[in-house]
């Protein structure tokens, strides 16, 4: 991991859920995984958020970002499993997808009972 790195959240076999947000502009999270539940299978190392890195070259005057500190913070990237029925209702084979930390939470026991935006459900 870089310096400067987030810290990583996550280890295999953790259970996570994706964030169930449609941001403005681009995202590498697939509209098809989102809010969806899967497995941590693999940390593949540390990179810079893609969605900031297209918001900054389309700023206005944006440069090509050279140098230390020019670019977006680094995040963990994981491997994460998606039953396939968990995405499109059948299908005995899973789908994995590397996604950056910041596009899941935690899933399981404690999360459960809580809402895709982490307020407790009513």
């Amino acid at each position: 991991m870089s310096e400067g790195a987030a810290p990583v959240r996550f280890a295999p076999g953790d259970r996570v859920r994706t964030r169930a947000a449609d941001p403005d502009g681009h995202t590498r999270l697939p509209r098809y995984a989102r809010g969806r539940t899967g497995r941590i299978v693999a940390l593949t190392g540390s990179w810079p958020l893609a969605d900031e890195v297209v918001r900054r070259r389309a700023e206005p005057g944006a440069g090509p970002g050279v140098g230390p500190g020019a670019g977006p913070p680094e995040e963990p990237v994981y491997v994460v499993a998606f039953d396939a029925r968990e995405l499109w209702g059948e299908g005995a084979h899973e789908v994995t997808l590397e996604l950056w930390q910041s596009y899941l939470e935690p899933y399981g026991r404690d999360t459960q009972s809580q809402g895709q935006d982490g307020e407790a459900a009513s």
